[in-house]
């Protein structure tokens, strides 16, 4: 997709390491999982809310 290969992976992840160490990326991961998870159910969100704010519009 990005043309990000196997090699490109392991120096992203050792300079990640180094950066942040070893203790600190289960949070890190952690952090990112829920981000994540907020950022999907918001936009489920603005999906639904989509369609009624349109009718509305209509109406008036």
């Amino acid at each position: 997709m990005f043309g990000i290969g196997m090699p490109e992976l392991i120096i992203i992840l050792v300079i990640i390491l180094i950066i942040f160490g070893v203790g600190k990326l289960p949070e890190i991961g952690g952090g990112m999982g829920k981000a994540i998870r907020n950022f999907k159910n918001a936009s489920k969100e603005a999906e639904k809310e989509s369609p009624e704010k349109i009718e509305e519009d209509k109406k008036v």
